[in-house]
């Protein structure tokens, strides 16, 4: 009874935690979601779907696509990392790829707003080059923005665990298969990527989710509309002061992001069993 007791006393600060900071916060943004002049009712999200629509579908198009980039770069990168001939090359990516997961999403958007402007670095450069004409250069703080920041910041945290999980591979089917004359292309899509399928999931999941939480990067990229749903969420807050339109956007994100871990419990369970 003692060990119990012992035991229940060492979770319970991480449990009060957990109640006050995310569960607490999450049934009362329920509530007030539904919340209409003090009666309860569907008309925040009737507000919701009537003005957001565009917005709502908009996060879900950049935010796959977004994933989707990610999953690829992270492969490319976990691929070479093991499959990759040239040390020095190899040594110089293990290097530099990881960088990234550590600068917050708000430098991210201020140092992408400098360097995707149409008088900014990468349109200077090129001009410099002879690649691009002045007349030519076009600003890409847009939802193009928001894609390269959200790729640029999630891939090293996916390919870390990509290459990871890619390192841990037996190496005797890779020697084997590339006695056999595989390519390293081949043996990366069809040994390497079915092995580590899982640890993408996870990554990509766990992503997906972060992206969706982000609001410096939309903002300060991406400041026309259609724009993302925590824009939206700080735009009712800010602007009319309506907690009931934000919280019925926060549910939909709840939703959204839910909807993609559903996924990954499932295809989880249907592994195990």
């Amino acid at each position: 009874m003692s060990r119990r007791l012992l035991g229940l006393l060492l979770v319970l600060p991480a449990l009060a935690v957990i109640v006050l900071l995310f569960i607490l916060p999450l049934v009362m943004s329920a509530v007030g979601a539904f919340q209409v002049e003090g009666a309860f009712g569907w008309g925040n999200f009737a507000k919701t779907f009537d003005l957001y629509t565009k917005d709502i579908v908009f996060s879900v198009v950049i935010i796959t696509l977004s994933t989707v980039l990610i999953g690829i770069a992270s492969i490319a990168i976990g691929g070479y990392l093991t499959l990759g001939e040239h040390p020095v090359a190899v040594a110089i990516l293990r290097f530099l790829y990881r960088w990234p997961m550590f600068i917050p999403f708000i430098v991210v958007g201020q140092i992408l707003r400098t360097f995707l402007a149409k008088n900014g670095m990468m349109n200077n450069t090129f001009i410099s080059l002879g690649l691009l004409t002045p007349l030519d250069a076009q600003s890409f703080l847009d939802w193009r923005g928001i894609v390269i920041a959200f790729v640029w910041k999630q891939t090293p945290f996916v390919a870390l665990l990509v290459a990871g999980a890619m390192a841990s591979v037996n190496r005797d089917t890779i020697e084997a298969a590339r006695n056999l004359g595989a390519s390293r292309l081949r043996v990366l899509i069809e040994i390497l990527v079915p092995q580590v399928a899982m640890t993408l999931t996870v990554g990509l999941i766990l992503s997906f989710v972060t992206m969706m939480s982000v609001l410096s990067v939309p903002l300060m990229i991406n400041a026309q509309s259609p724009t993302m749903l925590t824009a939206d969420i700080a735009f009712r807050v800010n602007s009319y002061g309506d907690y009931g339109v934000a919280n019925a956007l926060g549910l939909v994100s709840l939703v959204l992001a839910s909807s993609v871990a559903w996924i990954y419990l499932r295809a989880s369970l249907k592994e195990r069993a």
